[in-house]
């Protein structure tokens, strides 16, 4: 009887489980809002929260630009900072707290340096100090940025893509001028030629460092001791079996229960057309995939898992790889891609298998410009254009599906009034070119719009109705950001009094 029991109340467990698996919303990209920018591209986003308000700063070329970023995920400018020689693009960005001081380290790209600015109370910035390369260091097309918090010091690690590649370590002093510590030059045996990720555990009271060489086509593990000075652990080369390394690109890890790992994506070689940029050019493409490797009791990487693209993914040109959050021994994480165009969402479990959850095609590659950030317990993403003709910056909510678009389409009203001085033929020419998107942006299912006939008297002036329908949110972003949607803009805005846009969900 007992028995019996026991296995009933069994096998309702585990209905239940199973009940909410099936029910259970997988997280979604919402946006929330975008702004422009002042450099020239988006190529880095970072995030710093101050005196309880969450500032995101947008670094590309020649400038940096700031913003807070409110619970509702809405952008606000605050102000913009020529970067050293108006060089640039700000490719890596850190900021941090060293000794009660407030500062946000900046590798800029072709300046050959790394920036320190002062982060003051209103979030914008001031410079501090400018540590330019040397012999001795790896500073030239500095890319990526690491402040390390050890004991009594901390440390920014730094990589970079040049003649002479290899990883430096830097002291921060109080006031965010860096000393010298170590640099070792890049060998056939380590892979720090084209370091563009860079994370950091701390295990058992030990500090490791792993990154990845676009170049080399590996990552490499290194032990940082308290000093400052690392040395090298293990390094892992790409193969056709069980990794996916040619052109390693975004690094991040996790700790999930006592595991620990370390994500590694890749932009393989074969995106890239430039002659001469690629150094080794025997390289075998055998596809796009995430590599996770797991950390040995002694610091070491060992190769894990996959996750490979196929259909149901975008993975193609990973730049960047996010930690969203951790929860239940489980981690949510987004991949941005370049050649995808697109921000995926997957799992990463306790074991270390990557499952892929929802994505997003963003209408604009992802240029290692994406970070996540939390605001009241509301999860964001904030990217980064990629592109000279777009310039934005744009903001995202993570939050579970609505299941009540469902089956149902997106319709996007356009309603345009124009000025009495436009003439016919401009509005003529104008109109032929919004109907014409039709045929340029696959993503609009659908287009209608006729010229109002109400007569009610509420038109509020308006004259020219357009209907789009998109099958999809990302329908919307693909036309929202599209260079021929784009272009648009400034030929028929002059001739334009007003303009009211509204979106809806529908059943077809």
């Amino acid at each position: 009887m007992i028995r019996n029991f026991y296995l009933l109340l069994t096998t309702l467990l585990l209905a239940s489980s199973i009940s909410w698996a099936q029910t259970e919303r997988l997280p979604q990209l919402y946006r929330t809002d975008f702004k422009d920018i002042t450099a020239n591209n988006t190529v880095t986003v970072t995030s710093y929260k101050k005196q309880g308000i969450q500032y995101v700063y947008a670094g590309g070329f020649g400038n940096i630009d700031v913003y807070t970023i409110s619970k509702e995920g809405k952008l606000t400018a605050v102000s913009n900072h020529e970067l050293y020689k108006q060089k640039g693009p700000a490719r890596g960005m850190v900021a941090d707290n060293i000794g009660g001081t407030d500062f946000l380290f900046v590798a800029n790209k072709h300046g050959n340096a790394i920036e320190t600015f002062k982060i003051l109370e209103n979030g914008a910035l001031t410079r501090v100090s400018i540590t330019e390369d040397t012999p001795q260091t790896h500073l030239g097309t500095a890319i990526t940025l690491e402040v390390v918090h050890m004991k009594k010091s901390t440390y920014l690690f730094v990589g970079g893509l040049e003649e002479t590649p290899g990883l430096s370590c830097f002291r921060i002093l109080g006031n965010g001028t860096l000393t010298h510590v170590q640099s070792i030059k890049d060998t056939n045996k380590i892979y720090t030629d084209g370091i563009i990720g860079m994370f950091t555990h701390r295990i058992n009271g030990k500090t490791f460092l792993y990154t990845s060489g676009f170049q080399d086509n590996g990552v490499s593990s290194f032990k940082i001791a308290e000093n400052g000075h690392f040395k090298n652990i293990n390094n892992i080369s790409d193969n056709d079996t069980d990794r996916y390394l040619t052109g390693a690109y975004p690094v991040n890890g996790v700790q999930l229960g006592s595991n620990y790992y370390v994500i590694v994506g890749h932009r393989h070689h074969k995106y890239y057309k430039r002659g001469g940029f690629i150094k080794k050019t025997d390289f075998v493409y055998h596809g796009d995939a995430v590599s996770v490797f797991k950390v040995d009791k002694n610091g070491a990487l060992v190769p894990h898992s996959t996750l490979k693209d196929n259909k149901n993914t975008l993975l193609q040109g990973q730049t960047r790889i996010e930690i969203i959050e951790v929860k239940n021994k489980e981690a949510i994480i987004a991949i941005g891609t370049r050649d995808d165009a697109s921000i995926q969402l997957c799992k990463l479990t306790e074991d270390g298998q990557l499952q892929p959850l929802n994505y997003l095609e963003t209408g604009f590659s992802i240029y290692y410009g994406l970070n996540a950030l939390t605001i009241n317990n509301q999860h964001f993403l904030v990217a980064g254009s990629n592109r000279f003709d777009l310039k934005k910056v744009v903001a995202y909510k993570v939050a579970p599906e609505n299941k009540e678009r469902e089956g149902k389409v997106l319709r996007h009203i356009v309603n345009l009034k124009f000025k009495e001085s436009s003439s016919q033929k401009e509005i003529d020419e104008a109109l032929a070119v919004f109907e014409n998107l039709k045929n340029k942006i696959p993503s609009i299912a659908k287009m209608e719009w006729g010229l109002n006939d109400s007569t009610e008297g509420h038109s509020k002036g308006f004259h020219y109705c357009f209907t789009l329908t998109f099958n999809a949110s990302d329908g919307r972003e693909i036309y929202l950001f599209h260079k021929d949607h784009l272009a648009l803009i400034p030929k028929i805005a002059p001739l334009l009094d007003d303009i009211l846009v509204m979106d809806y969900w529908t059943t077809e």
